[in-house]
């Protein structure tokens, strides 16, 4: 099975670092996001990738190119013009790169990898998020219910802390709740092939009118993950995240 990234978009509500370098190549814990979210589908078997590429998309091309230096030791003999690496350590990934626009889209850049993914069930994310989630699960859940998609639901934990006031009297405090107790698109779809007949023109936001129709022919499913999930769409939630990992709190790293 394979498992799509979407790692084009501009990553404006993060612009401190996201001028310089694409979302998903915002480093955590010294590798990359996306690294991470592969990490978590490697986990579970699943090493055929395809993203989808748009804003400073050759910053990802080169990362993967160079794969083995970022990942190595290595000895440069600059006499002899050689290069050797030691320790020499590889993810067992297939890696497809596809440009699919600076301004498409996240229906559009779907649509723009179709013909890299055959006829097949596959999985869909986003390449700024990280969870706790039992893939292998969630695959199940989607072939049981034979419907053409799945989309994971999260609850999201609050900004703030809240109070339990009775009166003027605080009875109690909760760091992080949950939000309002309603559940939003966390990602980490599983789809099938027909679903890209409910995807337009680069134009088309998949969050829109191809999950409401979707919805409303009763074709997609949704999946909740009670666990961990949190997107880094903020300078806070990256740092939030990188506390978590040099913490030994990253509860996303199911990987030993």
């Amino acid at each position: 099975m394979k498992a799509v990234i979407l790692a084009g978009g501009l990553g404006t509500r993060i612009s401190e670092e996201s001028h310089l370098k694409p979302k998903p190549m915002i480093e955590i814990g010294g590798k990359p996001i996306i690294w991470h979210i592969m990490k978590i589908y490697s986990h579970f078997g699943i090493n055929d990738f395809v993203i989808c590429l748009g804003y400073k998309g050759y910053v990802i091309k080169e990362y993967f190119a160079n794969y083995f230096l970022h990942m190595s030791d290595v000895t440069f003999d600059m006499a002899e013009n050689r290069m050797h690496i030691h320790n020499r350590h590889a993810e067992p990934w297939r890696v497809t790169l596809v440009d699919t626009g600076e301004n498409t889209a996240t229906g559009g850049r779907l649509k723009r990898v179709r013909d890299y993914l055959g006829d097949e069930t596959f999985c869909l994310t986003y390449g700024d998020g990280v969870a706790n989630i039992d893939i292998a699960k969630l695959i199940d859940f989607h072939h049981n219910h034979r419907k053409l998609a799945t989309v994971t639901a999260v609850q999201p934990p609050g900004r703030f802390g809240a109070l339990d006031v009775e009166g003027q009297c605080v009875r109690g405090f909760q760091e992080k709740p949950l939000g309002d107790g309603g559940w939003i698109n966390g990602g980490f779809f599983v789809l099938e092939p027909g679903v890209f007949d409910y995807i337009g023109g680069d134009g088309n936001i998949w969050e829109q009118e191809p999950m409401r129709r979707l919805a409303d022919d009763g074709q997609m499913m949704t999946h909740l993950h009670h666990g961990f999930w949190q997107p880094m769409d903020t300078l806070r939630d990256r740092n939030l995240l990188e506390d978590h990992w040099n913490n030994g709190q990253a509860e996303w790293k199911l990987w030993s």
